[in-house]
């Protein structure tokens, strides 16, 4: 039996550990909501789907912006091998993020609302989120020295921080009567603050990727290579200009969607054949090292060009006019969101949080394996009979004398079926996975509070393998 080590649980850990609670709790509000479709009015009283809906999409919004948060914190110390310029800082922006997000999933729940999309929430619960995001903003800048000679991750994360406070801020402007009076105007800037919102967060997710790759691999060409800056300026293009691909069906101007078309699908090529080409050097001993985190960056990379064929067909505007609105968009979302996003975060957060205590049992790695089986396999599934509804809802939108609302939504009713059943388990693989993780941080956690120094108990032996 191997003994616990003493690490004290990080702030920047501590923001990864939430960001998994969130995934598992988004988990369960989209399997609520999937089994609502299939039984509309079911919950009604206690969560109706006008409230499992946004429960649903802050969980998971919200375990991208702190998992990605504890990445690029924790990364950003072993890079400099410093620590941070002020860990109080940290604490409490924690503090106010924690806070924040408690107080807009229990909105929801009691059927308080008053935001758009991403944001249902309340305005006023913005502006801690915002102050937050300032905090760590001011944390990063001070922390690196200069910014002279850095590697491209590096780049990614400060361009991701800024951006994604102006995205946000930007996605307020509908509460000025100026933006909001105006429905081109006010859907425009909606759609375009959220799709560069999108493109910020996923700086800091690709940034933290390369530090990753860099570590498993032991080297860093990568990060100071060409391509990889090729990479950091198209995801910059990108972040600006990809979302006119969201208003091709809005009177603006064309050559707003002439340039998001040309954009649209560059960026997910690129890091798909940064990946690719990175697998071939990564020597057998270091790929078992770091198994878990190596796997996950390998199923994003598949799901990266997945996700990529779906992006080119939908970003056609010919085709865009029959998509738009349609379960097909769901799909590129999902396939974004947990085939891309979620996997690098959960290689990501393996790498982290997999030292931080005594080493997974061997039960517990052949449970993950299956989990990451049944995820990948499920979510494929899921995936398709998404795109498969959305093709049967587009000829409906598109019929001269389209049948009623329900009759379509009956006609549907067997593709919602298999997307309850692979949505199910799908959630049951990513519990496989994050149940050993989260208990080992709970158990290690303990060990830290039994034998924290200056309370009597330093030399208590507590010996512990977590099943």
């Amino acid at each position: 039996m191997a003994a616990l080590n003493n690490n004290k649980p990080t702030t920047s850990r501590l923001f990864m550990i939430a960001g998994l609670g969130l995934l598992a709790a988004g988990l369960l509000f989209g399997l609520t909501g999937a089994w609502q479709y299939l039984v509309p009015g079911s919950l009604k009283e206690y969560l109706s789907f006008e409230r499992i809906r946004p429960l649903h999409v802050s969980s998971v919004v919200f375990w991208i912006i702190f998992g990605a948060t504890g990445a690029v914190l924790t990364y950003l110390q072993q890079y400099t091998g410093k620590k941070l310029y002020c860990p109080l800082l940290v604490k409490i922006q924690l503090s106010i993020f924690a806070g924040s997000v408690i107080t807009i999933l229990i909105s929801y729940t009691a059927g308080i609302f008053g935001g758009r999309e991403y944001w249902e929430f309340h305005p006023a619960l913005a502006i801690p989120i915002a102050a937050g995001w300032i905090l760590f903003i001011i944390n990063f800048i001070r922390s690196i020295s200069s910014f002279r000679k850095q590697p491209v991750y590096v780049w990614m994360w400060i361009t991701g921080l800024f951006f994604f406070l102006f995205t946000f801020i930007e996605s307020y402007l509908w509460i000025f009567p100026y933006f909001r009076n105006s429905v081109v105007n006010d859907m425009t800037i909606q759609w375009k603050s959220y799709g560069s919102m999108v493109g910020a967060w996923n700086m800091l997710i690709y940034g933290s990727s390369f530090f990753l790759m860099e570590k498993i691999s032991g080297n860093n060409k990568y990060s100071h290579a060409p391509i990889a800056f090729i990479l950091y300026f198209t995801g910059l293009f990108n972040l600006m200009f990809n979302w006119g691909h969201h208003i091709y069906t809005l009177p603006t101007y064309p050559f707003i969607k002439h340039i998001s078309y040309a954009v649209s699908m560059t960026e997910l090529f690129i890091i798909g054949r940064i990946i690719w080409q990175w697998r071939s050097t990564v020597s057998t001993a270091r790929k078992h090292f770091h198994h878990t985190a190596y796997r996950f960056i390998v199923a994003a990379d598949i799901w990266i060009f997945l996700t990529l064929a779906l992006a080119i067909a939908m970003s056609i505007p010919a085709v865009n006019v029959y998509t738009h609105g349609t379960h097909i968009t769901v799909a590129h979302t999902m396939g974004a969101t947990i085939g891309i996003n979620s996997f690098l975060l959960l290689a990501i957060a393996f790498d982290i949080l997999h030292d931080t205590c005594t080493p997974l049992s061997e039960k517990n790695i052949k449970w993950l394996k299956r989990g990451y089986a049944t995820v990948n396999i499920s979510l494929l599934i899921f995936w398709i009979s998404l795109i498969a509804a959305g093709v049967l809802k587009a000829r409906w939108q598109m019929q001269e004398t389209p049948l009623p609302f329900s009759s379509m939504m009956l006609m549907l009713k067997p593709y919602f079926i298999v997307f309850f059943i692979s949505g199910s388990a799908m959630a049951t693989g990513f519990f496989l996975i994050l149940y050993p993780l989260l208990k080992n941080q709970a158990a290690c956690y303990f060990k830290y509070l039994v034998n924290k120094p200056g309370t009597g108990q330093d030399r208590l032996p507590v010996q512990l393998i977590v099943e």
